[in-house]
Protein backbone atom coordinates (compact mmCIF):
# COMPACT_ATOMS: atom_id res chain seq x y z
CA UNK A 1 0.00 0.00 0.00
CA UNK A 2 1.00 3.87 -0.54
CA UNK A 3 0.87 6.29 1.79
CA UNK A 4 0.77 9.87 0.70
CA UNK A 5 1.25 12.84 2.75
CA UNK A 6 -0.68 15.74 2.80
CA UNK A 7 0.41 18.78 4.11
CA UNK A 8 -2.23 21.29 5.11
CA UNK A 9 -2.98 24.07 7.27
CA UNK A 10 -6.10 22.57 8.96
CA UNK A 11 -9.23 20.22 8.84
CA UNK A 12 -11.48 22.61 8.52
CA UNK A 13 -14.20 22.44 5.69
CA UNK A 14 -12.29 24.92 3.30
CA UNK A 15 -11.86 23.90 -0.12
CA UNK A 16 -8.76 22.67 -0.35
CA UNK A 17 -9.44 20.29 2.70
CA UNK A 18 -12.61 19.54 1.36
CA UNK A 19 -11.27 18.42 -2.09
CA UNK A 20 -8.50 16.26 -0.24
CA UNK A 21 -11.45 14.56 1.18
CA UNK A 22 -13.09 14.37 -2.07
CA UNK A 23 -10.29 12.16 -3.23
CA UNK A 24 -9.89 10.42 0.09
CA UNK A 25 -13.51 8.72 -0.01
CA UNK A 26 -13.10 7.73 -3.40
CA UNK A 27 -9.62 6.20 -3.20
CA UNK A 28 -9.07 2.47 -2.69
CA UNK A 29 -7.99 2.23 0.47
CA UNK A 30 -6.23 -1.04 -0.42
CA UNK A 31 -4.08 0.63 -2.23
CA UNK A 32 -3.65 3.99 -1.43
CA UNK A 33 -3.93 6.04 2.34
CA UNK A 34 -3.41 9.43 3.19
CA UNK A 35 -2.16 10.73 6.07
CA UNK A 36 -1.80 14.25 6.65
CA UNK A 37 0.48 17.05 8.30
CA UNK A 38 -1.62 19.88 9.76
CA UNK A 39 -0.54 22.92 11.36
CA UNK A 40 -3.24 23.68 13.39
CA UNK A 41 -5.34 21.63 15.81
CA UNK A 42 -8.08 24.42 16.56
CA UNK A 43 -10.20 23.11 13.19
CA UNK A 44 -10.76 19.59 13.57
CA UNK A 45 -14.09 18.94 11.20
CA UNK A 46 -13.07 15.89 8.97
CA UNK A 47 -10.03 14.19 12.35
CA UNK A 48 -12.68 11.61 13.07
CA UNK A 49 -13.79 10.73 9.27
CA UNK A 50 -10.20 10.62 8.57
CA UNK A 51 -9.52 7.98 11.41
CA UNK A 52 -12.23 6.33 10.90
CA UNK A 53 -11.00 6.02 7.09
CA UNK A 54 -7.57 4.80 8.65
CA UNK A 55 -5.27 8.05 7.91
CA UNK A 56 -2.52 9.07 10.37
CA UNK A 57 -2.99 12.74 11.60
CA UNK A 58 0.25 15.08 12.51
CA UNK A 59 -0.04 18.31 14.25
CA UNK A 60 3.01 20.57 13.18
CA UNK A 61 3.86 24.16 15.24
CA UNK A 62 2.80 26.58 12.95
CA UNK A 63 5.92 29.09 11.00
CA UNK A 64 5.78 32.26 12.47
CA UNK A 65 9.35 33.36 11.03
CA UNK A 66 11.11 33.76 13.75
CA UNK A 67 10.95 29.96 14.50
CA UNK A 68 12.68 28.86 10.94
CA UNK A 69 15.54 26.78 12.88
CA UNK A 70 13.23 25.07 14.87
CA UNK A 71 10.13 24.49 12.06
CA UNK A 72 13.02 23.14 10.05
CA UNK A 73 14.36 20.49 12.25
CA UNK A 74 10.52 19.46 12.99
CA UNK A 75 10.54 17.84 9.64
CA UNK A 76 14.07 16.57 9.89
CA UNK A 77 13.14 14.60 12.29
CA UNK A 78 9.83 13.36 11.18
CA UNK A 79 11.61 11.99 7.88
CA UNK A 80 14.30 10.35 10.14
CA UNK A 81 11.20 8.72 11.83
CA UNK A 82 8.84 8.24 9.28
CA UNK A 83 10.81 6.24 6.17
CA UNK A 84 7.63 4.57 5.39
CA UNK A 85 6.43 8.06 3.08
CA UNK A 86 7.88 8.07 -0.47
CA UNK A 87 5.07 10.96 -1.70
CA UNK A 88 4.52 14.72 -0.01
CA UNK A 89 1.80 16.22 -1.73
CA UNK A 90 1.17 19.88 -0.01
CA UNK A 91 -1.48 22.49 -0.51
CA UNK A 92 0.27 24.87 1.55
CA UNK A 93 2.27 27.10 -0.77
CA UNK A 94 5.11 29.71 0.57
CA UNK A 95 6.76 27.92 3.65
CA UNK A 96 6.41 24.64 1.55
CA UNK A 97 9.54 25.69 0.41
CA UNK A 98 11.29 25.16 3.37
CA UNK A 99 10.59 21.70 3.70
CA UNK A 100 10.82 20.47 0.23
CA UNK A 101 14.26 20.44 0.30
CA UNK A 102 14.29 18.61 3.52
CA UNK A 103 11.85 15.97 2.00
CA UNK A 104 14.02 15.37 -1.17
CA UNK A 105 17.27 14.84 0.97
CA UNK A 106 14.94 11.59 2.09
CA UNK A 107 13.81 10.54 -0.90
CA UNK A 108 10.29 11.78 -1.34
CA UNK A 109 8.61 12.68 -4.42
CA UNK A 110 7.43 16.20 -3.80
CA UNK A 111 4.14 17.31 -5.32
CA UNK A 112 3.12 20.93 -5.06
CA UNK A 113 -0.82 22.19 -5.46
CA UNK A 114 -2.07 25.38 -6.23
CA UNK A 115 -6.00 26.47 -4.89
CA UNK A 116 -6.04 30.56 -5.42
CA UNK A 117 -4.82 33.13 -7.55
CA UNK A 118 -3.86 35.52 -4.75
CA UNK A 119 -1.54 36.11 -1.98
CA UNK A 120 -3.90 39.32 -0.50
CA UNK A 121 -2.34 42.39 0.25
CA UNK A 122 -0.26 44.29 2.78
CA UNK A 123 3.10 42.89 4.26
CA UNK A 124 2.26 39.17 4.53
CA UNK A 125 1.81 38.93 1.25
CA UNK A 126 5.14 40.20 -0.02
CA UNK A 127 6.46 37.73 2.46
CA UNK A 128 4.13 34.61 1.31
CA UNK A 129 5.02 36.17 -2.30
CA UNK A 130 8.84 35.68 -1.60
CA UNK A 131 9.10 32.48 0.21
CA UNK A 132 6.54 30.19 -2.37
CA UNK A 133 9.30 31.38 -5.79
CA UNK A 134 11.21 28.53 -5.62
CA UNK A 135 8.61 26.59 -5.73
CA UNK A 136 8.05 25.91 -9.43
CA UNK A 137 11.50 24.71 -9.60
CA UNK A 138 11.98 22.55 -6.23
CA UNK A 139 8.61 20.54 -6.77
CA UNK A 140 9.40 17.38 -8.21
CA UNK A 141 5.23 18.16 -9.61
CA UNK A 142 3.36 21.00 -10.09
CA UNK A 143 -0.82 20.87 -9.42
CA UNK A 144 -2.99 23.03 -10.12
CA UNK A 145 -6.97 23.32 -9.76
CA UNK A 146 -6.99 25.63 -12.62
CA UNK A 147 -5.32 26.86 -15.21
CA UNK A 148 -5.46 30.32 -13.67
CA UNK A 149 -3.93 29.23 -10.42
CA UNK A 150 -1.23 27.83 -12.37
CA UNK A 151 0.04 30.12 -14.02
CA UNK A 152 -0.24 32.28 -10.74
CA UNK A 153 2.09 30.20 -8.48
CA UNK A 154 4.60 28.36 -11.47
CA UNK A 155 4.57 31.56 -14.03
CA UNK A 156 3.40 30.49 -18.32
CA UNK A 157 6.66 28.49 -18.92
CA UNK A 158 6.15 26.11 -16.15
CA UNK A 159 2.40 24.97 -17.08
CA UNK A 160 3.60 23.79 -20.21
CA UNK A 161 5.66 21.39 -18.88
CA UNK A 162 5.48 18.10 -18.85
CA UNK A 163 5.48 17.89 -14.91
CA UNK A 164 2.80 20.36 -14.50
CA UNK A 165 -0.98 19.04 -14.46
CA UNK A 166 -4.31 20.13 -13.97
CA UNK A 167 -6.48 18.05 -10.95
CA UNK A 168 -10.15 19.61 -11.43
CA UNK A 169 -11.83 20.47 -8.01
CA UNK A 170 -13.88 17.38 -8.69
CA UNK A 171 -16.85 16.14 -6.46
CA UNK A 172 -19.26 13.40 -5.94
CA UNK A 173 -22.01 14.57 -8.38
CA UNK A 174 -24.36 12.29 -7.78
CA UNK A 175 -25.23 13.54 -4.55
CA UNK A 176 -25.83 16.92 -5.62
CA UNK A 177 -28.51 15.97 -8.10
CA UNK A 178 -31.58 18.04 -7.12
CA UNK A 179 -34.08 16.35 -5.45
CA UNK A 180 -37.72 17.62 -4.71
CA UNK A 181 -38.23 16.07 -1.83
CA UNK A 182 -34.84 16.95 -0.01
CA UNK A 183 -35.72 20.72 -1.22
CA UNK A 184 -39.27 20.92 0.55
CA UNK A 185 -37.63 18.89 3.67
CA UNK A 186 -34.85 21.53 4.20
CA UNK A 187 -37.20 24.72 3.36
CA UNK A 188 -39.99 23.07 6.16
CA UNK A 189 -36.99 22.34 8.48
CA UNK A 190 -35.68 25.54 8.33
CA UNK A 191 -38.76 27.24 8.25
CA UNK A 192 -37.80 29.68 4.69
CA UNK A 193 -40.83 27.32 2.63
CA UNK A 194 -42.76 30.30 0.93
CA UNK A 195 -39.15 33.00 0.67
CA UNK A 196 -36.52 33.65 -2.00
CA UNK A 197 -33.88 31.75 -0.45
CA UNK A 198 -30.39 33.11 -1.81
CA UNK A 199 -27.13 31.26 -0.91
CA UNK A 200 -23.58 31.28 -0.30
CA UNK A 201 -21.20 28.66 0.89
CA UNK A 202 -17.69 29.56 1.98
CA UNK A 203 -15.01 30.31 4.90
CA UNK A 204 -16.01 33.13 6.81
CA UNK A 205 -12.85 35.58 4.96
CA UNK A 206 -11.85 38.10 4.06
CA UNK A 207 -11.47 37.16 0.27
CA UNK A 208 -15.14 35.47 0.24
CA UNK A 209 -16.25 39.14 0.89
CA UNK A 210 -19.41 38.45 2.94
CA UNK A 211 -19.68 42.39 3.70
CA UNK A 212 -20.25 43.03 -0.28
CA UNK A 213 -22.55 39.89 -0.21
CA UNK A 214 -24.86 41.45 2.82
CA UNK A 215 -25.28 45.37 1.35
CA UNK A 216 -26.46 42.91 -2.04
CA UNK A 217 -28.88 41.11 -0.01
CA UNK A 218 -29.84 44.30 1.63
CA UNK A 219 -30.82 45.46 -1.48
CA UNK A 220 -32.51 42.79 -2.27
CA UNK A 221 -34.67 42.75 0.52
CA UNK A 222 -35.77 46.03 0.21
CA UNK A 223 -37.14 45.19 -3.08
CA UNK A 224 -38.83 41.48 -2.20
CA UNK A 225 -39.69 41.26 1.76
CA UNK A 226 -40.17 37.21 1.39
CA UNK A 227 -36.00 37.05 0.66
CA UNK A 228 -33.88 34.78 2.89
CA UNK A 229 -30.14 34.75 2.97
CA UNK A 230 -28.02 31.41 4.06
CA UNK A 231 -24.24 32.01 4.80
CA UNK A 232 -23.03 27.98 5.36
CA UNK A 233 -19.31 28.22 6.48
CA UNK A 234 -17.65 29.71 9.49
CA UNK A 235 -14.28 31.23 10.42
CA UNK A 236 -12.39 34.15 11.81
CA UNK A 237 -14.87 36.83 10.63
CA UNK A 238 -17.39 35.40 12.12
CA UNK A 239 -18.00 38.05 14.71
CA UNK A 240 -17.54 40.48 12.32
CA UNK A 241 -20.12 39.07 9.53
CA UNK A 242 -22.85 38.91 12.79
CA UNK A 243 -22.14 42.99 13.63
CA UNK A 244 -22.37 43.53 10.26
CA UNK A 245 -25.82 42.01 10.10
CA UNK A 246 -27.04 43.61 13.51
CA UNK A 247 -25.85 47.27 11.39
CA UNK A 248 -28.31 46.59 8.25
CA UNK A 249 -30.88 45.17 10.15
CA UNK A 250 -30.65 41.65 8.81
CA UNK A 251 -31.74 39.87 12.04
CA UNK A 252 -34.05 36.99 10.70
CA UNK A 253 -33.76 37.24 7.78
CA UNK A 254 -30.01 36.00 7.48
CA UNK A 255 -29.26 32.74 8.42
CA UNK A 256 -26.37 32.18 9.46
CA UNK A 257 -25.63 27.96 9.16
CA UNK A 258 -21.93 27.26 10.06
CA UNK A 259 -19.95 24.56 9.36
CA UNK A 260 -22.40 21.34 8.09
CA UNK A 261 -22.00 18.60 6.27
CA UNK A 262 -25.09 18.24 4.48
CA UNK A 263 -23.71 21.17 2.19
CA UNK A 264 -25.95 19.20 -0.78
CA UNK A 265 -29.11 18.76 1.45
CA UNK A 266 -28.51 22.77 1.71
CA UNK A 267 -27.89 23.14 -1.76
CA UNK A 268 -31.59 21.77 -2.32
CA UNK A 269 -33.07 24.49 -0.14
CA UNK A 270 -31.90 27.37 -2.57
CA UNK A 271 -33.08 29.46 -5.52
CA UNK A 272 -29.93 31.42 -6.19
CA UNK A 273 -26.56 30.99 -5.42
CA UNK A 274 -24.04 33.93 -4.66
CA UNK A 275 -20.29 33.76 -4.79
CA UNK A 276 -18.87 37.70 -5.03
CA UNK A 277 -15.45 36.88 -4.31
CA UNK A 278 -12.52 38.90 -4.35
CA UNK A 279 -10.22 35.99 -5.48
CA UNK A 280 -10.27 32.27 -5.94
CA UNK A 281 -8.28 29.10 -7.60
CA UNK A 282 -11.38 27.11 -8.79
CA UNK A 283 -13.89 27.05 -6.07
CA UNK A 284 -15.55 23.56 -5.43
CA UNK A 285 -19.00 25.56 -3.83
CA UNK A 286 -19.80 26.78 -7.36
CA UNK A 287 -19.07 23.23 -9.03
CA UNK A 288 -21.35 22.06 -6.31
CA UNK A 289 -24.23 24.52 -6.61
CA UNK A 290 -24.22 23.90 -10.53
CA UNK A 291 -24.33 20.18 -10.17
CA UNK A 292 -27.74 21.25 -8.08
CA UNK A 293 -29.11 22.93 -10.99
CA UNK A 294 -28.53 26.35 -9.63
CA UNK A 295 -28.69 29.72 -11.26
CA UNK A 296 -25.16 31.10 -9.99
CA UNK A 297 -23.91 34.17 -9.76
CA UNK A 298 -20.22 35.07 -9.46
CA UNK A 299 -17.74 37.59 -9.52
CA UNK A 300 -15.49 38.19 -12.33
CA UNK A 301 -12.80 37.15 -10.35
CA UNK A 302 -13.59 33.74 -10.07
CA UNK A 303 -11.88 31.44 -13.62
CA UNK A 304 -14.48 31.19 -16.40
CA UNK A 305 -13.08 27.09 -16.15
CA UNK A 306 -15.83 27.42 -13.33
CA UNK A 307 -18.91 27.77 -15.85
CA UNK A 308 -19.82 24.58 -16.70
CA UNK A 309 -23.97 25.64 -17.32
CA UNK A 310 -25.22 28.62 -19.44
CA UNK A 311 -27.02 29.85 -15.73
CA UNK A 312 -23.92 30.53 -14.50
CA UNK A 313 -23.48 34.91 -14.98
CA UNK A 314 -20.02 37.03 -13.93
CA UNK A 315 -20.39 40.01 -12.57
CA UNK A 316 -18.01 42.78 -11.46
CA UNK A 317 -17.83 43.24 -7.63
CA UNK A 318 -16.25 47.08 -7.92
CA UNK A 319 -18.55 48.95 -9.60
CA UNK A 320 -21.00 48.25 -6.65
CA UNK A 321 -24.50 46.14 -5.56
CA UNK A 322 -26.94 47.83 -7.85
CA UNK A 323 -25.67 45.41 -10.60
CA UNK A 324 -25.93 42.33 -8.40
CA UNK A 325 -29.42 43.29 -7.12
CA UNK A 326 -30.67 44.01 -10.46
CA UNK A 327 -29.48 40.48 -11.65
CA UNK A 328 -30.68 38.62 -8.70
CA UNK A 329 -33.95 40.25 -8.84
CA UNK A 330 -34.30 39.34 -12.66
CA UNK A 331 -32.67 35.76 -12.55
CA UNK A 332 -35.28 33.02 -13.46
CA UNK A 333 -35.44 30.53 -10.51
CA UNK A 334 -35.91 27.36 -12.68
CA UNK A 335 -33.10 24.47 -11.78
CA UNK A 336 -30.92 23.42 -15.20
CA UNK A 337 -31.95 20.41 -16.11
CA UNK A 338 -29.34 17.56 -16.17
CA UNK A 339 -27.00 19.32 -14.55
CA UNK A 340 -25.00 16.50 -13.10
CA UNK A 341 -24.71 14.89 -16.36
CA UNK A 342 -23.11 18.20 -17.77
CA UNK A 343 -20.36 18.62 -14.70
CA UNK A 344 -19.60 14.71 -15.50
CA UNK A 345 -18.36 15.51 -19.22
CA UNK A 346 -16.83 18.66 -18.35
CA UNK A 347 -14.46 16.37 -16.14
CA UNK A 348 -15.58 16.93 -12.79
CA UNK A 349 -16.76 13.95 -11.32
CA UNK A 350 -14.48 12.34 -8.40
CA UNK A 351 -14.25 8.91 -9.57
CA UNK A 352 -12.84 9.23 -13.02
CA UNK A 353 -10.21 12.08 -11.33
CA UNK A 354 -9.41 9.51 -8.75
CA UNK A 355 -8.83 6.39 -10.99
CA UNK A 356 -6.22 9.20 -12.67
CA UNK A 357 -4.46 10.23 -9.15
CA UNK A 358 -4.42 6.75 -8.37
CA UNK A 359 -2.40 5.98 -11.44
CA UNK A 360 -0.40 9.02 -11.06
CA UNK A 361 0.65 7.87 -7.39
CA UNK A 362 0.95 4.34 -8.00
CA UNK A 363 3.75 5.57 -11.34
CA UNK A 364 6.13 7.51 -8.42
CA UNK A 365 6.86 4.47 -6.36
CA UNK A 366 6.70 1.71 -9.63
Amino acid sequence: MIRVLHVLGGLNRGGAETMVMNFYRSMDRNKVQFDFIIHSNSQNDYRKEIEEMGGKIYVFPKFKGYNIMNYRKVWKNFFENHPEYKIIHSHIRSYASLFFPIASKYGLKTIIHSHSTSNGKGFMSIIKYILQKPLANQADYLFACSEEAGRWLYGSKKIKGDNYFLVKNSINVENYKYNENIRNKYRDYLGIKNNIVLGHVGRLSGPKNHKFLLRVFKGVLERNEKSVLLIVGDGDLEDEINKKINELNLEGKVYMLGSRDDINCILQAIDIFLFPSIWEGLPVAVVEAESSGLPCIVSETVTNEVKLLPTLKYLPINKGEDIWIKTVLNTNLSRFKGASEVIKSEGFDIRETSKWLLKFYKSLIC
